[in-house]
């Protein structure tokens, strides 16, 4: 085996390690790309703090894990992600980066001070606000910062309590999760008005201001919502009908209402004339007399004082009688106060579109057909009735009939794959596919040569050997065919042994055997210089070969 190794030569050696060591790490390549197992993602979009303590988790349970998106998505083995998911939540992972409730359960309260236990309610509350906020779809993260002014005696004016959040939104936030938002918190926090919730985003845009004295505003924002929520319960009702009527998807509903945003309030006093009773009478009744003496003449005796009494008989006496009656009535009233407010309809607009009637004619192709005037007046009436139309309000409905487009094919592939083999299966087997075939090139390609090269039989027939020349024992043959010498030890054979040449028989194994051979011939010669003479005469004798 050694001389074996020794005839290769180092470069051959060299080359054929060098081969073998590829070979080795290519089907070790393979062998784990096959073997290794499926790894899908155990939590995404973690935190810094979140993503070191699952990691931590993963080391301390011998877990092996890949990590994506600089460090906030951590991938593990398909057939572990459930457990592994059940044992993060059992400690609490991942908490989003807040901390809740669960403050009083990690520390103990055995000698903390009262502010100590403050702050922690008040980090508590955060926390709990900041993973109920999470929750909200297109949210996703939250931090609440909250300031609860303490309750102070013999105070009062007391400050109101204020609330900020920052959120990091996947999209929009509609006004409503907006509104949503501060209502949640503020109903989570004793003292906290809706109004004094300021809501802020990771790009610095202001969508609450918590100002206090945005509540036009809010009332603005209310009735534009009472507003789309009338006109999506308008058009599902008409729609809901219509399709009873002209199919589904055969009818196009669009509704515009007019709300008015003003707040009326009305005190009014209504008195009833013919439902007076009596509520008082008052009756005075004056009698009186008076004598008029001043009627006669003057004169000095009438003025006298013995003068006769009769003489003033002839004065004018008057006679006066007086009655009063005074009746009090009480008639009925009504006092009514009505307060109006916003968000009154005022004017409903409906647009109907509908589409037409379809036939097949000889060949089996749709034909389109108009519906009749009829039909359309028929459909206007149900919608006005569905509606509650009121033409002194300027309600207005209007039904076309047009032929709707070509709907496009808008069928999407079915995501369970071929033969019922999802994606992932898919593209595992095509990967598995294409490690076969890199394989089968390099065993057809790579290994196959070099296996023809080291086992290639290369026959090679015996030569007879000239006159003179020594035969396969080394006995020297004289031109006639006589015997010139005995056979001499290690004499090698010139003449080629019918042999299988190994294809690590290179040039340089060659080039050493030819040497020394030529060197024990040279020994030959010196030692039997008249034998070799002969030799050499014998084959100048010899005739050319045709």
């Amino acid at each position: 085996m050694v001389a074996f190794f020794q005839n290769l030569g180092p470069a051959r050696l060299g080359a054929m390690g060098i081969v073998a060591a590829l070979l080795i790490g290519f089907f070790a390549f393979i062998t784990m790309r096959v073997t290794a197992p499926v790894m899908v993602p155990l939590f995404t979009e973690m935190t810094f703090e979140d993503s070191s303590e699952v990691i931590r988790q993963l080391d301390a349970n011998g877990v092996t894990y890949e990590l994506r998106n600089d460090g906030t998505t951590i991938l593990v083995p398909q057939e572990r992600v459930l457990r592994l998911r059940m044992d993060m939540a059992e400690q609490g992972l991942p908490s989003g980066g807040t901390v809740g409730y669960e403050i009083f359960d990690q520390s103990s309260t055995l000698g903390a001070t009262s502010f100590v236990q403050n702050v922690n309610q008040l980090r508590a509350l955060e926390g709990e606000l900041a993973r109920t906020i999470q929750s909200i779809n297109r949210v996703s993260a939250a931090r609440v910062h909250l300031v609860l002014p303490e309750r102070e005696l013999f105070q009062r004016n007391q400050r109101e309590a204020t609330a900020s959040i920052v959120l990091r939104v996947r999209g929009d936030l509609d006004p409503g999760q907006i509104r949503a938002i501060q209502h949640l918190a503020a109903s989570a926090v004793d003292g906290l008005s809706a109004n004094r919730v300021s809501i802020v985003d990771e790009a610095g845009q202001l969508l609450a201001s918590g100002a206090g004295d945005n509540e036009e505003a809010m009332m603005a924002a209310s009735l534009d919502e009472r507003s789309i929520a009338m006109e999506n319960r308008i058009r599902t009702q008409i729609e809901d009908i219509l399709s009873e009527v002209v199919g589904p998807g055969r009818a196009r509903v669009n509704v515009a209402v007019e709300l008015n945003h003003n707040r009326i309030s009305e005190t009014s006093e209504v008195f009833d004339p013919d439902g007076q009773v009596v509520r008082s009478t008052q009756v005075r009744e004056e009698n009186g007399s008076t004598n008029d003496t001043t009627a006669g003449e003057v004169t000095v005796g009438n003025e006298l004082p013995g003068a006769d009494a009769g003489a003033t008989a002839g004065g004018i006496q008057e006679a006066r009688e007086t009655l009063e009656e005074v009746t009090n009535f009480e008639i009925s009233s009504t006092n009514r106060t009505e307060i109006l407010e916003a968000g009154r309809l005022e004017r409903l607009s409906v647009a109907v579109l509908v589409d037409g009637l379809y036939t097949q004619d000889e060949n089996g192709a749709p034909v389109y057909a108009p519906r009749t005037q009829e039909q359309l007046d028929q459909i206007a009436m149900l919608v006005r009735s569905a509606v509650g139309f009121d033409q002194t309000r300027g309600d207005v409905v209007e039904v076309v009939n047009l032929q709707f487009a070509a709907r496009p094919d808008l069928t999407l592939p079915d995501e369970e794959g071929l033969f019922s083999f999802t994606r992932d299966d898919i593209y595992r087997a095509a990967e598995l596919a294409i490690i076969a075939v890199l394989t089968l090139i390099v065993l057809f390609f790579v290994v196959r040569p070099l296996l023809a090269r080291v086992f290639e039989d290369e026959s090679a027939a015996p030569e007879a050997l000239p006159a003179g020349g020594p035969d396969a024992e080394g006995t020297v043959i004289g031109p006639n065919g006589e015997v010139l010498q005995s056979p001499m030890p290690n004499v090698p054979a010139i003449a080629l042994e019918s042999t299988t040449v190994k294809a690590f028989e290179n040039a340089v194994a060659l080039g050493a055997l030819q040497k020394k051979s030529l060197e024990q011939v040279g020994d030959l010669i010196k030692e039997r210089p008249d034998d070799a003479v002969g030799v050499l005469r014998a084959w100048l004798s010899e005739p050319a070969k045709a």
